[in-house]
């Protein structure tokens, strides 16, 4: 059974895509813990973060890169933060969250949780960053 990123990334249900190579996906965490706060997808479907093949773990961290510069770009904050944690959802993925704190990346505080226009709004800054590097 095809993961929920499976499902956006074949475009059977929406999500706020904000980059988009041939081998990555990045969207909006639609429960942000902080506005902004992206996920960098393989779209091949793989569970574990190790378990993807070195070229394409060593091309995830450089598609990370790109959008890290993006969302920086246009949410304010002192730095991107990286976490991998794995355990939500069968598919590895990287989490890019913009923080001033490292508060920010708490994952067991409360998430977010802005409207689709709200999230659609950032997802065209971000894009947009994205599209000028």
């Amino acid at each position: 059974m095809p993961s929920i990123f499976s499902k956006i990334i074949s475009r059977e249900i929406p999500g706020h895509i904000v980059a988009e190579d041939e081998r990555f996906i990045a969207i909006l965490d639609i429960m942000p813990l902080v506005m902004g706060h992206v996920l960098i997808i393989p779209k091949k479907e793989v569970d574990y973060i190790f378990d993807i093949d070195d070229d394409s773990l060593g091309a995830i961290n450089v598609f990370s890169k790109k959008v890290a510069h993006a969302i920086k770009k246009v949410v304010p904050c002192k730095r991107i933060g990286v976490a991998v944690i794995g355990l939500e959802v069968p598919h590895a993925h990287i989490h890019l969250i913009p923080m001033n704190t490292v508060s920010d990346l708490n994952f067991s505080r409360e998430k977010l949780k802005p409207s689709q226009v709200e999230l659609e709004v950032v997802a065209n800054k971000i894009r947009k960053a994205y599209g000028e590097q």
